[in-house]
């Protein structure tokens, strides 16, 4: 199913949510042009395709290289033969070459919008997102209720400076649309950080972690 979160004058974003692991795949159209780029890859790639007719799909974006985000990538650029954008941390591992390598405060500009590259590691090494606006397309980074899921301790402390120092300084009515589940607002999630931030817990933490938990 295709939800539209957003449509204006200028732009129109849509989700869909695809797969088995109900990955998050997001399609954004500047209005002036058509022009539009594609965030993650995740499955049912035919869906993909036959919502993207009559649009003008100018990059497919990865926020990582986990196999929910991109079972449906080697099909979409056979048909679709346009570039392929992600962090150089996770271009190994795919199964189709990498077009474009992007670092941290790049942009990427389609008809009249232009979105930002905000390198967030700790999900994996090379975990991007994306701001457009106050529209914060995060992948695996951050979720309603706390970070992604992390696989040490060192990732847990990477993701967690990752969020403080790349995210939350984004203004507080920024929406977040994660690469699983519903929207969140960074006001929300600050405050529920705060509490976890306050309260004592295992050096060695990681793995599945929620704020107030």
């Amino acid at each position: 199913m295709t939800v539209l979160i957003k449509k204006d004058e200028n732009l129109q974003i849509e989700k869909m949510e695809l797969g088995s692991f109900g990955t998050n795949s997001y399609i954004i159209i500047a209005q002036n042009s058509q022009d539009a780029v594609l965030i993650d890859a995740p499955d049912e790639a035919n869906k993909i395709l036959d919502r993207l007719k009559g649009i003008n799909l100018r990059y497919i974006l990865l926020t990582h290289n986990h196999m929910d985000h991109i079972g449906a990538l080697s099909l979409l650029k056979q048909k679709l033969k346009i570039p392929l954008a992600t962090h150089p941390f996770d271009a190994q591992n795919l199964s189709c070459s990498t077009d474009i390598l992007l670092a941290d405060g790049d942009t990427i500009s389609f008809g009249n919008l232009e979105l930002k590259v905000i390198h967030t590691p700790g999900h994996t090494p090379g975990s991007l997102c994306f701001l457009l606006g106050n529209y914060l397309f995060s992948g695996d980074t951050i979720f309603p209720g706390g970070p992604g899921k992390t696989w040490s301790p060192s990732d847990f402390e990477k993701i967690i400076e990752s969020i403080k120092n790349k995210i939350f300084v984004l203004p507080e009515d920024t929406k977040i649309y994660p690469g699983h589940g519903d929207s969140t607002l960074i006001k929300e999630e600050k405050e529920k950080f705060e509490i976890f931030s306050s309260k004592p817990h295992d050096p060695n933490i990681y793995g599945d972690v929620t704020w107030l938990s």
